[in-house]
């Protein structure tokens, strides 16, 4: 059995620990201890969504949960959908800029762990300024354009922001291209 300790991690830590550690095994458990209720129901549904079965037991404030993973799943043998995620500001949502930063921070972190990966990353408006050269989440865009994210700028806004256009990730591209993408994806997500 191997044992996670995410004791006072906020999610989506927890979920991403248990994730690497159900990578490392073809059978056998996973128990992820956690502090709080949000990461222990995150790790039930996470179970669930993956067919595992799993148990719970809560001693002293601390939840632990047992994740079985059975040799009839085939972990990480996904079919990556023509999805397309459009970042158009360094804010996740509406409201609080300190809380719409510190989101948008663990959605890039999130979306460079997840098995599901999109096929492309859009940037447009405010949002090139994720790919300048002091931008909190440029590593992992750097790692999901090394899993094959096409990652695409656009050059007007690049321009705007007075950002170069050698990037240390990604490419520059246009208006055309952008619109393209969008409307030949299956899905597309604006956090």
């Amino acid at each position: 059995m191997i044992k996670v300790n995410a004791v006072g991690q906020m999610c989506p830590i927890p979920i991403i620990m248990a994730k690497n550690a159900l990578k490392e095994i073809e059978v056998g458990e996973v128990e992820v201890a956690v502090d709080n209720k949000t990461s222990l129901e995150n790790l039930e549904k996470m179970s669930k969504e993956l067919g595992y079965l799993y148990t719970v037991e809560s001693v002293e404030n601390i939840f632990k949960i047992v994740i079985s993973k059975n040799n009839n799943l085939k972990q990480g043998e996904f079919v990556r959908n023509n999805i397309v995620v459009v970042l158009n500001s360094l804010y996740m949502g509406n409201g609080d800029k300190e809380l719409g930063k510190i989101l948008m921070k663990g959605f890039i972190y999130t979306l460079s762990e997840m098995e599901i990966i999109p096929k492309t990353i859009l940037l447009y408006n405010e949002g090139v300024k994720l790919i300048a050269e002091n931008s909190e989440v440029l590593e992992d865009l750097i790692n999901l354009e090394k899993r094959g994210v096409e990652i695409l700028a656009c050059g007007t806004c690049l321009d705007f922001y007075k950002i170069p256009k050698t990037l240390l990730v990604g490419s520059v591209t246009n208006m055309y291209t952008i619109l393209e993408r969008e409307l030949k994806s299956d899905k597309v997500i604006k956090p």
